[in-house]
């Protein structure tokens, strides 16, 4: 009985916790639409800051908690609503999640950045970790009651507030009709900014709560996925019901904690069960509560892509393959690998490519995907021992066949999620599958085979080899898997070309519509599943090849969410887009800090400059990601637009070419260092647009938009300058003269012809 009642008391406080870092969730989905992956990060940020203050600079308790719960919570959820959510409410619910996840990224690597991660830093409970009272025979510290009576009373304040408020029922029709509630006298900005103000101080004290009962040990992606196991609890009320929320966090506290008291102890997964419980819970409560119905009309959305044709696709593979080819040249071996691996991470984008820009479905754990091929072919594909090891054909073919199958079943439980739930769904399995299976790594037996999951935490895989083609060789390695991207990216466009890849269009824009029309939407949702996570098992392979060795870190949720920000970042929904996220994400933004820190070692006397920009350049990703909300529809596009415009002036494509061509062949000669040609490179591929414009404004622009853009040369006008309402406007401007009568030129315009 004694057992009992401690585990429970235990259980009810972690579960308080749980329900304190839910309502925010569900305090700010109800009023932006807007799930927010980053609750996590701020209650870390939250807990670091408090740590600061109490232990850093040894301010008394209430006073640290004045400043963190009263100042920083509160500023850092108005800062987030008004600069960046307030702007996304008609983005596609991929732009709206990677936003998210980037704010997230981005407060990991600020945290890395002002609290060093391999520095100790502990947090002790409330009036300390001994003291407290005694109930039925079980001690319960001042901590615990503390986090199970402010747990009540948030649920309580909370269910009063959004019922029996005039605020807090306007708060739940933010988003459902903010015209409507301007009409009744409400501002919908004030009501979601006030909400985001509240969501992040829960958040802020979740995170400093939960931090003692854990350990006290602060550590930044721990502390993060830790507040995200209550996105479980926010589930059981669907982001709406604060009493089911309360329930449903309280549910998992008790069973996490159960879980320790009455499993046996011969169970040698108990521990990785009980951490993983929160992602499973999410993963059955997805799937078993009603969703919402199926959206008959088409979401008109800021993103726009061009899908080429297959013979541009073609001419640009054949292109790729003799770019890096010719890059290949200018590097050492390290490099030669470095890029490899970037290779592959692009391979395992163009799975997001094919199932979330083409299909509209979400997956925010492809890498994990990449772990199941892994270990398929560590497991059955290795021929040899030793240095004479290798990957052989059959190992990659089971690799990818299971992965492909195992999405499947992933997906068959899930095929009536959509956008959020889905997203959801695919991170719980990504977080279980690093909380369960890869921490296996006990010996078992079956049919008297004795084997681990994941062997020592550590698995390697040789290259492959088939007949002729050994991948031992860093050159044919990179080669290979520029190929395999190259086959692969042809392959994914003219699926989307084809009848198959209009379905998937059709499902995004409008699954009824393409239900009503006699689609399939299992079958293609099946399919696509399987071809994505397929694609994904494939470059997970190869990426565990190239890198030698893996670990249970190699496949974190956060490598994941890496991958799919930058890949929306470039442009989800271009094979380019890919390539280009695929690459940052494996291999540009690290080759960009080593090098940084490189550069402190070689310069002390600039050694703090260095270490500013590598903590900058560590940041920039996810600033990058944020920014996303302004241009949906990804860098790539952009870039292609302004190429577009450039087709009617050759000469500055001429130029340009000569540039890059010359600065290569300096380089292949020794005469130019490779950094400074990829400067030039990458300077002139964005500039150029730019340059062309200025050089050649007629052919870029038109005439008549080049026209529009030419500045106005007063003394010109009624001489080489047509005298006309436009003119007038601009002279008005240039001569302040709106300005000082306090109207617009167009209105002074009209008072003037109407007297």
């Amino acid at each position: 009985m004694d057992t009992f009642l401690t585990f429970t008391v235990v259980g009810l406080v972690l579960g308080s916790v749980y329900a304190i870092a839910a309502s925010g969730l569900v305090l700010t989905y109800n009023t932006s639409g807007i799930f927010n992956f980053a609750h996590g990060a701020q209650a870390m940020l939250g807990a670091f800051a408090y740590w600061q203050f109490k232990v850093g600079w040894g301010l008394p308790t209430p006073v640290a908690l004045l400043i963190v719960l009263g100042i920083l919570g509160p500023l850092m959820g108005l800062i987030l609503y008004t600069v960046i959510m307030r702007g996304m409410r008609d983005t596609a619910e991929v732009t709206k999640i990677v936003v998210t996840v980037s704010i997230l990224l981005g407060m990991v690597a600020v945290s890395h950045w002002f609290w060093h991660p391999e520095t100790p830093r502990t947090m002790a409970m409330f009036f300390g970790d001994r003291n407290g009272i005694e109930v039925l025979g079980v001690g319960i510290r001042y901590h615990e009651l503390i986090c199970i009576a402010v747990a009540i009373a948030i649920a309580v304040g909370l269910r009063i507030m959004f019922t029996r408020t005039r605020s807090g029922v306007a708060m739940r029709g933010v988003v459902d009709d903010p015209d409507l509630l301007r009409l009744n006298g409400h501002d919908p900005d004030r009501l979601a900014a006030l909400s985001w103000v509240m969501g992040s101080t829960l958040a802020v004290l979740a995170g400093i709560l939960i931090t003692p009962i854990n350990g006290g040990t602060l550590e930044a992606n721990m502390l993060t996925l830790l507040v995200i196991d209550a996105f479980a609890a926010a589930m059981f009320g669907r982001l709406r019901s604060i009493p089911r929320t309360f329930a449903g966090a309280l549910f998992l506290g008790l069973a996490a904690t159960y879980v320790l008291a009455y499993f046996p102890t011969s169970w040698n997964w108990t521990s990785n069960f009980r951490v993983s419980l929160p992602m499973i819970a999410l993963f059955v409560v997805l799937i078993v509560l009603p969703q919402d119905r199926l959206r008959g009309a088409v979401t008109r959305t800021r993103e726009r892509y061009h899908v080429p044709s297959v013979r541009k696709a073609v001419a640009w593979a054949v292109a790729l393959v003799v770019i890096v080819y010719a890059i290949r040249l200018l590097m050492v071996t390290s490099a030669i690998t470095t890029l490899t691996i970037g290779m592959t991470f692009a391979i395992i984008a163009l799975s997001l490519t094919l199932l979330t820009g083409y299909a509209g479905e979400l997956n925010l754990a492809p890498v994990s995907f990449g772990a199941i091929a892994t270990i398929v072919a560590f497991h059955l594909g290795i021929s040899g021992s030793g240095l004479a090891a290798y990957l052989n054909l059959w190992g990659v073919v089971l690799g990818v066949a299971a992965t492909a199958v195992i999405g499947g079943l992933i997906a068959l439980p899930a095929l009536r999620l959509r956008g959020l739930y889905l997203a959801l769904a695919t991170m719980a399995f990504g977080v279980f599958l690093s909380n369960m299976v890869l921490r296996d790594t006990t010996r078992h037996e079956l049919f008297g085979v004795e084997f681990s999951l994941f062997t020592d935490g550590n698995i390697a895989i040789p290259p492959l080899k088939v007949g002729p083609l050994d991948l031992k060789d860093p050159t044919t390695f990179l080669m290979t898997v520029t190929v395999i991207f190259a086959v692969l990216g042809v392959g994914v466009i003219a699926l989307r070309n084809s009848g198959y890849g209009r379905r998937l269009a059709a499902m995004k824009d409008s699954p009824a519509a393409s239900a009503m029309l006699g689609q399939s939407l299992v079958r293609l949702k099946l399919g696509v599943f399987g071809l994505s996570t397929g694609i994904a098992g494939l470059g997970g392979l190869f990426m565990a090849s190239a890198m030698g060795s893996v670990s249970i870190e190699t496949y974190s949720i956060m490598v994941s969410l890496s991958l799919l920000m930058l890949t929306v970042v470039a442009g989800i929904g271009y094979v380019s887009g890919a390539l280009f996220g695929g690459l940052m994400s494996g291999i540009g933004f690290a080759v960009i800090m080593v090098s940084f820190s490189n550069l402190a070692s070689a310069q002390p006397e600039l050694s703090g400059m260095w270490t500013f920009l590598g903590h900058v350049a560590a940041v920039s990703p996810a600033l990058i990601g944020i920014g996303v909300a302004a241009n949906p529809s990804g860098t790539v596009h952009q870039m292609v637009e302004a190429y577009r415009t450039l087709a009617n002036a050759r000469p500055v494509l001429a130029g340009g070419a000569v540039v890059i061509g010359v600065s290569y062949l300096l380089a292949l000669t020794g005469a130019l260092d490779n950094w400074w040609f990829a400067s030039i490179t990458i300077a002139t591929v964005f500039l150029l647009p730019v340059v062309g414009r200025w050089l050649m404004p007629d052919a870029v622009l038109g005439a008549e938009e080049a026209e529009r853009r030419r500045p106005l040369v007063p003394e010109r006008v009624g001489v080489d300058e047509p005298y006309g309402p436009a003119v007038r406007d601009e002279i008005d401007r240039e001569l302040g003269i709106a300005d000082q009568l306090n109207i617009p030129a167009r209105a002074d315009k009209e008072l003037v012809t109407h007297g």
